[in-house]
């Protein structure tokens, strides 16, 4: 199955995500592309008073918006519960 929709990464996002503990990490990774397929999958949650969504993923967020004109999902920040709206 190709995916519907292409990933982009900001480059603040691959520096949040290579800090990541490597136990958690293959499935924030997982996560992440699986929103190629599913930009809104069950769970995710579109951000009050913005035009981002988040999904969860253990004790990490991944905070992304979706392009439907261009099919582009970019994540935009990747963290802690504790830190990742600040």
């Amino acid at each position: 199955m190709t995916a519907s929709y292409s990933l982009r990464m900001k480059r603040s996002a691959e520096k949040e995500l290579r800090a990541i503990s490597p136990v958690e990490l293959p499935k924030v990774v997982a996560r992440i592309h699986a929103l190629a397929a599913d930009p809104r999958p069950p769970g995710s949650q579109k951000m009050s008073g913005q035009s981002r969504y988040r999904v969860r993923q253990g004790d990490y967020r991944v905070l992304y918006t979706v392009d439907d004109v261009e099919k582009v999902v970019e994540i935009v920040k990747i963290g802690h519960r504790r830190e990742v709206y600040r």
